[in-house]
């Protein structure tokens, strides 16, 4: 069964998905009193689910009328993508940046859910067991390899 987590982050992609400007306004009471939970739950999805490095821009207004604004960042395609990938990876990449990239390409279908799953085991800090900055070195390369294979289909 689903967490309620789970649950408000799918409806919200699903909102996102069906709107035509690519960006929803929300607001958290409202959102809160949709699912019966404390506005706080609301919070916590969107800070943990809807990062940049997901592909997602957040922006808060607070007051009497304030929302929360969620953003879709689109993938560039094709070769923007390959000079977009270098640019992010980089000669090092830590974990959350690189979990977030992974993340990203997986939701734009650039990489299938069994590719992604095997993507975050390869650059785990709990396979990579070297020491900083070495081990952010290694995981660029993997990333950069396993991208390279992938999206040169």
């Amino acid at each position: 069964m689903r967490n309620i987590s789970d649950i408000i982050e799918q409806y919200l992609k699903g909102i996102l998905h069906e709107s035509p400007e690519g960006l929803i306004e929300i607001q958290r009471n409202d959102l809160a009193d949709h699912f019966s939970c404390v506005p706080s739950q609301i919070n916590y999805v969107i800070s943990t689910r809807f990062t940049l490095e997901k592909g997602y821009l957040v922006e808060s207004k607070r007051g009497g009328g304030g929302y929360i604004r969620i953003q879709r960042i689109e993938l560039p395609q094709h070769l923007a993508l390959h000079t977009h990938l270098h640019t992010t990876i980089g000669s090092t990449i830590d974990q959350t940046v690189a979990e977030g990239l992974i993340y990203q390409l997986e939701e734009a279908r650039f990489l299938s859910k069994r590719e992604a799953c095997m993507m975050r085991a390869a650059i785990s800090r709990d396979i990579l067991l070297v020491k900083l900055p070495f081990r952010d070195e290694i995981r660029a390369r993997i990333m950069k390899a396993m991208l390279i294979s992938l999206l040169g289909k």
